[in-house]
């Protein structure tokens, strides 16, 4: 999916558009597949009773709250977040209800550095670390393919022809 072109600026493109890793969306599986199993073996337990059906529907009512807290919710949540660099930024959204968004322009970033343990690396993913001009580090976590995003934001960031050094921009003491 795109980053919508209507938000960027005229020269803007689009470099990297990621979600997180897939990994996130883990254990709102193991959930999913937890609940339908203890309904259905809760609902064969109750199936032979009287009052088999008000059991059934107060489990079938519970499991789809549980379902769509455990499950739901964190995958609106992964598909709502992104994490964007474009030619002049780097940006990260995130929110259904209440929208953040946060935008670094590439020339107030200082450093950029990558983490991973050793199941990122397994897994193909990690955090990037982006030191800019505010006091504390950024933190993005679960990004995929992490040292490939660290390399292109690396190579945007030091690629931009406004800021390499022109030896004709040098003051006539031999300032540049």
């Amino acid at each position: 999916m795109a980053y919508p072109d209507d938000l960027l600026s005229p020269s803007e493109h689009v470099v990297i558009h990621n979600h997180p890793h897939w990994k996130m969306l883990l254990l709102p599986v193991f959930f999913l597949l937890a609940v339908v199993a203890a309904f259905a073996f809760t609902a064969s337990l109750v199936a032979e009773q009287s009052w088999s059906t008000i059991a059934q529907i107060a489990l079938g009512v519970v499991g789809v709250v549980l379902i769509g807290w455990l499950t739901l919710a964190p995958l609106i949540r992964w598909r709502t977040t992104h994490f964007i660099v474009t030619s002049d930024r780097v940006m990260a959204r995130e929110g259904v209800l209440k929208r953040t968004g946060l935008d670094i322009p590439l020339s107030r970033i200082n450093s950029v550095r990558f983490e991973h343990s050793l199941l990122d690396r397994v897994l193909g993913c990690g955090t990037l670390i982006i030191e800019s001009a505010s006091d504390e580090p950024l933190e993005f976590d679960d990004i995929p393919n992490v040292e490939r995003v660290h390399s292109l934001l690396y190579r945007e960031i030091n690629d931009n022809p406004d800021d390499d050094y022109r030896p004709g921009n040098a003051v006539a003491d031999g300032r540049a």
